[in-house]
């Protein structure tokens, strides 16, 4: 261990801040203090608490630290936050697993909640997900509900889905992840004796990635580490990159106000990446102004500098990304050892047809939603399969009124539609006939369009896109989350000469999607990895790809407030600091037709650069 790794492992008593940038072996001082506080100090096993993020952390965390012990078991502590609470609130409530709500049951109870309140929406799935993203917000942040304002749907109408569906969970004595939290807290606070009892079971608590905690968490973890505060936090508040379920980075950068007396320690030489990635990561990072000040020095020699590439087109860019794959291949970098991080999963579709059209093999970290299943496409499939022909009542139901023609269900009363029926059926109405002869006229000149002109004429000339923002501005959401959908549907259509050849390849696009789905481990050990940049935090890999570095997109276009993009800029390093040899950022001038510039970190990152020399 270096200098810094041992101060940290021979703390002893009192609250102690470790700052651990990527790479600097904080899973070794965590595993090697707590040994320390056995075996030279004395300290009872089960009086030591490991906190973790996540159930295969912890499982590693407890791993690492039997391979340095004889026996197979331990009375240490090893657990999530939420495993950890949920022990305290069994032996509290004497609460089962049977007390937690399972994930069928609970979407099923929003499933029920949103329709009886009738709610208006396109994709149930999506809003479910959102509503549950608020819901664990509200929790997790101690906000009453009261004083919340959706982004979701109307704040009036989300109070009610909030109440709606815990009284769902308290009448069937149920809980939930964010409950478990909730009811752990208000259980410390209101009951000292029980603190007591856990305070004294616990003496040294230990946190890892200590930026990714909450406000509930962290009140919690301070009540069990009262009064000793033998509290020992790791973790690097440059990679705090989930604000949006609630972690906020200002705790751990408060922690040495909440605790005065606690001693802070940076674990400055990082192991994993070449002073060149590190140096640029580095020089990104610190635009951000609230942040802890800190220099981390790499280990490793100077190694290849970066590779920044600005295509004309996104197709190029995606051809260049599997070239350059193949010539590292060749040149013996296993494919396990790369990986593409991308911002989000929308927009990857492009890519992952280029990787099937190179015969790359590779892997998901993230489940790829398909494009072909959305909504939306499902509209634009509609008109399209009409104009080829296709009379089926659902389809015309599909999109009779998007946009608004205010032609109403009750004329659609055969399996077949005919649309000189319905015609029939508006007769003393010349404002609806004008429309229906508009759509007829729309319809015939689709049947002879080639794809990509077929996408855009639905969205500009039959005014599908007006559509869209209307429903946006209705479900309070931002229209252009549902104009990148249809962007990128274009996109998918540019190539394809023919409807018959579009619709193969979204067949076969499904058949990839469902093979990634199965656990193919051959696959997994040989594959490329493609991931966000959010789900390949902890992972390390000789070559990464950044594709996509474009404003809009990083920083993502949501990110308006000086935090949303203080922490955009968090996860281009975090993306950065998962390279250890080879680090290629490529973005693309033209992107769905229109010229978007590079991203600022990479402008960032070049400023710097030079300013240092």
């Amino acid at each position: 261990m270096n200098e810094a790794q041992q101060k940290a492992v021979h703390h002893k008593d009192g609250p102690m801040l470790v700052l651990a940038g990527p790479g600097s072996g904080k899973t070794l001082v965590i595993t090697e203090r707590t040994r320390w506080l056995i075996d030279e100090n004395g300290v009872p096993e089960d009086q030591i608490l490991v906190i973790t993020f996540t159930k295969a952390a912890a499982n590693e965390m407890k791993m690492r630290f039997l391979a340095t012990r004889d026996g197979k078991r331990t009375g240490v502590s090893f657990g999530t936050f939420h495993a950890i609470f949920f022990t305290i609130l069994k032996h509290a409530y004497r609460f089962t697993s049977a007390n937690i709500v399972r994930e069928e049951v609970r979407h099923q109870y929003m499933k029920e909640i949103i329709h009886r309140m009738q709610l208006e929406f396109e994709d149930e799935k999506e809003l479910i997900a959102d509503l549950f993203s608020e819901i664990s917000l509200v929790k997790g942040s101690r906000i009453n509900p009261q004083n919340y304002y959706s982004i979701s749907c109307s704040d009036e109408v989300f109070r009610s889905i909030y109440h709606e569906y815990d009284k769902r969970l308290r009448r069937a004595n149920l809980i939930d992840f964010d409950d478990m939290l909730l009811m752990c807290y208000e259980l410390l606070a209101q009951r000292k004796d029980i603190l007591a009892l856990w305070q004294n079971k616990f003496k040294y608590i230990l946190v890892d990635e200590f930026q990714d905690i909450n406000l509930v968490q962290y009140e919690i973890v301070k009540l069990l580490a009262a009064p000793q505060n033998n509290l020992f936090i790791v973790g690097d508040d440059d990679q705090s990159i989930y604000r949006f379920r609630g972690a906020k980075p200002e705790i751990m950068l408060e922690f040495p106000t909440d605790y005065p007396e606690s001693k802070k320690l940076l674990l400055d030489m990082n192991y994993r990446s070449s002073s060149n990635i590190l140096d640029a990561s580095n020089y990104l990072v610190k635009n951000n102004e609230n942040r802890f000040e800190k220099n981390v020095r790499a280990v490793k020699d100077a190694g290849e500098g970066l590779v920044f590439r600005h295509f004309p087109t996104l197709s190029e860019e995606n051809t260049a990304v599997t070239e350059e794959i193949l010539s590292l291949y060749k040149k013996g970098i296993p494919l396990s050892q790369m990986a593409i991080l991308v911002r989000t999963t929308l927009g990857a579709g492009s890519l992952v047809h280029k990787l099937m059209e190179y015969n790359i093999p590779f892997h998901m970290k993230d489940s790829l939603p398909n494009i072909f299943d959305h909504w939306i496409t499902r509209d634009l499939l509609c008109y399209i399969q009409i104009a080829m022909g296709k009379s089926d009542r659902g389809l015309f139901l599909q999109i009779i009124n998007r946009p608004k023609r205010y032609i109403s269900r009750d004329c659609f009363d055969t399996p077949m539609v005919d649309l000189d029926s319905v015609k029939d059926y508006y007769e003393d109405k010349n404002w609806v006939l004008e429309r229906i002869d508009q759509l007829e006229y729309d319809l015939a000149l689709l049947s002879g369009m080639k794809p990509y002109a077929a996408v855009n004429y639905i969205r500009k000339g039959i005014g599908y896109e007006d559509y869209l923002k209307e429903y946006a501005e209705f479900r309070k959401i931002k229209s252009e989350e549902l104009i990148d959908v249809l962007d990128e549907i274009q996109e998918s259509a540019r190539e394809f000469q023919s409807y018959e050849d579009w619709f193969a390849s979204m067949e076969d696009y499904k058949e990839e999607l469902k093979k990634q789905a199965i656990d193919n481990k051959e696959l997994k050990k040989e594959g490329v990895m493609l991931a966000t940049m959010h789900s390949a935090k902890g992972l390390e890999f000789e070559a990464v790809f950044i594709v996509d570095a474009n404003e809009g997109i990083t920083p993502h276009k949501k990110a308006v407030l000086a935090a949303d993009l203080e922490e955009e800029r968090r996860l281009f390093y975090v993306a950065m600091t998962r390279a250890k040899s080879l680090l290629y950022i490529f973005s693309a001038r033209e992107r769905y037709n229109k010229t978007v510039p590079w991203s600022r970190f990479i402008d960032e990152i070049m400023e710097n650069k030079t300013k240092q020399k």
